[in-house]
């Protein structure tokens, strides 16, 4: 039961990285993950 709910929720998981991917989240975050740190160097 538990090696069954484990491979569950690990397919759950990498489904919804393949969506966030696919559908540009990683985009958006590593956007706005550059915007700030350019605020913190003082650059933008």
């Amino acid at each position: 039961m538990k090696r069954c709910l484990r491979a569950a929720l690990y397919a759950l998981a990498l489904l919804l990285i393949v969506l966030g991917i696919v559908n540009g989240g990683m985009a958006d975050v590593m956007k706005k993950a550059v915007k700030i740190c350019m605020e913190c160097i003082g650059i933008g």
